[in-house]
């Protein structure tokens, strides 16, 4: 069974920094792509990050030089680094784990940035 869990979220301070992690069972996660995606309240999911298997990313403009995703295929986890944060980064962050043509979800976890 697979499962995707993630944590790290909270509240900070605008310009302050968040780390999330997220840990997947039950899955090759060594072969998996995977990122991040937030949701602020009535918005539509959007992308955040992804790392793929061989190490290459993507990022949305919005987060470009402020998150960095990583990966430790030892320890089954991809890492998003939140770094100069601002108000409209809150949301709930939600990461996936791809393999087989299947997107597996995390229950999400809330980063509320405000002074």
């Amino acid at each position: 069974q697979v499962q995707v869990v993630e944590s790290g979220g909270g509240l900070v301070q605008p310009g302050g920094s968040l780390r999330l992690s997220c840990a997947a069972s039950g899955i090759i996660f060594s072969i998996s792509a995977t990122g991040w995606y937030c949701q602020a309240p009535g918005k539509e999911r959007e992308l955040v990050a992804i790392i793929r298997n061989g190490g290459s990313t993507t990022y949305a403009d919005s987060v470009t030089g402020r998150f960095t995703i990583s990966r430790d295929n030892a320890k089954n986890t991809v890492y998003l680094q939140m770094d100069s944060l601002k108000p409209e980064d809150t949301a709930v962050y939600y990461c996936y784990v791809d393999q087989y043509s299947r997107r597996y979800w995390g229950q999400g976890t809330q980063v509320t940035v405000s002074s």
